[in-house]
């Protein structure tokens, strides 16, 4: 701020603007670059350049708008749900998705905001901040590492990782349980002193708790990660039906087991074998008693849940009893009705709107329209055939290893996961009948490994909030993740293809029929 303080008033509206933006807490210059570069290449893409054959000038336009997003995400440009937003908004301007009679088509553009995934998302969002007025997402992190007597670091970290499988089911989004969890896990650390050894752990502790595990959990339960939701509406749209919370859990469930491999790997590097807490189990158990006895509205709240997730698990084609025909998120929006009867829960509008994670609501619902645009439009189809070129004749399990590690090196550049699922899993999707392969399997392995971008911090939201605890470096961060980015690939091709095998999604063979 101080640096261009001298810019600011030397330089009128230029210096008032940089002053804004670093009011905000963000770098004007990788604000203003970024902002410049996407709306140049946007104009570029939709008025200047000629469309390349095989590609529409709807298709040209779509592609300007997935540009634009991505330089916007990367950069932070914009708050990354008012670009969400923005993309109905250009496909309207841009005639992206065409008019018809001369009318907008309104529920095209906005469709991301009006399918159920959507909505089973916001009651998800509201189901956590009213978690947080409760302080019971608290009870439950230290209750856990209470009940397994943690004292010290091997037994911390597994207590967090039961912390995140459970926090999965009532916190969406990685970035919020990252978030929920951070006053525990920096409470634990401190309770560790200064010494070589114990500063490692605290590395250990922050990254394996709110990065690796709550990116594990996340893919395991259908609401507990965003990307998950833009894959079930992809395949929803294209008749793979049927996936509830029960169908989506059984299908990612061995990727629980990933979290093995990486606490291996994490001990190793960061030498945490027999580093003891501060205090040991007593002073978690101290930290667990302050919070008293559990509360009427807390046991009112986990009541609400159990009976919307009962209402989640059996809905049309539940394999324990089918009670409704309901998509999930009507289910959703009944759970939101019924966490706002009068005085069910002593919990005001404006603190749970406060901690509502709108943005990412609207970032969400950008992304799906993003996704159904670049279908429509045949854009998806478009960058599936090029990119067919590139692993044509290989093997299947060549192929998804090529797109595993591409997946990779694009990551580097980009924060959001959302948003790099958004343009990923169409083109994936689309280029499955190329290769002759599934295509739920093959999306699945190639954008689930998206999720365990671990090189930088800058790649995951969950990991920019854990890099704000300053126990680790880039560099500390850098030196874990590789490995753990091999074991994710590794574990992909190696685990999760057989496992959807076995279910009856081979994904070698694009002919075997939908399980569920």
């Amino acid at each position: 701020m101080e640096d261009i303080q001298p810019l600011a008033r030397g330089n009128g509206v230029v210096g008032y603007l940089l002053e804004n933006v670093a009011e905000c807490g963000k770098n004007p210059v990788r604000v203003f670059t970024g902002f410049v570069a996407a709306w140049t290449l946007f104009f570029l893409l939709w008025k200047v350049l000629p469309a390349p054959e095989g590609l529409s000038r709807e298709g040209m336009s779509v592609l300007a708008i997935v540009l634009w997003a991505s330089i916007m995400w990367v950069s932070e440009a914009m708050p990354v749900g008012i670009t969400g937003i923005s993309v109905p908004t250009l496909l309207l301007l841009t005639q992206g998705i065409p008019w018809t009679d001369g009318k907008p088509p309104m529920a095209t553009v906005f469709s991301g905001f009006t399918g159920h995934e959507i909505w089973l998302c916001l009651f998800a969002f509201m189901v956590g901040a009213v978690m947080q007025i409760l302080h019971l997402d608290k009870r439950i992190a230290l209750g856990i590492l209470d009940k397994i007597k943690a004292s010290n670091v091997g037994r911390v970290i597994w207590g967090m990782f039961g912390v995140n499988v459970v926090l999965a089911f009532l916190v969406p989004a990685a970035n919020a349980r990252a978030a929920t969890l951070m006053p525990v896990v920096n409470g634990i650390t401190k309770l560790l002193g200064d010494t070589p050894r114990e500063r490692e752990a605290k590395k250990a502790i922050v990254i394996q708790s709110m990065v690796y595990g709550t990116m594990i959990c996340g893919v395991f339960i259908m609401t507990a990660h965003l990307p998950n939701m833009i894959m079930v509406g992809i395949f929803n749209q294209n008749n793979f039906t049927n996936l509830n919370y029960l169908n989506w859990a059984l299908l990612q469930l061995p990727y629980l087991g990933m979290f093995v491999l990486t606490q291996f790997w994490v001990r190793h590097h960061f030498k945490t074998r027999g580093v003891e807490i501060g205090g040991g189990h007593q002073a978690i158990s101290a930290k667990y008693r302050e919070l008293g006895p559990m509360k009427p509205a807390e046991w009112v709240l986990l009541g609400v849940f159990a009976v919307i997730a009962l209402l989640f698990m059996m809905g049309k084609g539940s394999p324990i009893f089918e009670l409704h025909r309901f998509q999930l998120g009507v289910i959703g929006l009944i759970g939101i009705m019924i966490l706002f009867i009068p005085g069910l829960l002593p919990c005001k509008w404006q603190a749970v709107q406060q901690r509502t994670i709108w943005g990412t609501f609207l970032l969400l619902g950008g992304a799906i329209t993003m996704t159904a645009a670049m279908s429509q439009s045949g854009l998806a189809k478009f960058l599936a055939d090029h990119v067919h070129e590139l692993v044509v004749g290989m093997s299947w399990w060549q192929a998804i290893l090529c797109l595993m590690v591409g997946t990779h090196v694009i990551r580097i550049g980009m924060l959001s996961n959302v948003a790099a699922v958004a343009m990923l899993a169409p083109v994936i999707f689309a280029m499955a009948p190329k290769l002759g392969l599934h295509p739920v399997a093959f999306t699945l392995l190639v954008c689930d490994t998206d999720t365990y971008a671990y090189l930088l911090p800058t790649q995951i939201t969950a990991a920019v909030i854990a890099y704000g605890t300053e126990t680790f470096s880039t560099a500390d961060y850098a030196k874990a993740g590789w490995v753990c980015i091999l074991i994710a690939i590794a574990y992909g091709l190696l685990v999760m293809a057989p496992w959807y095998a076995m279910l009856g999604l081979p994904v070698w063979d694009p002919t075997a029929p939908w399980p569920f």
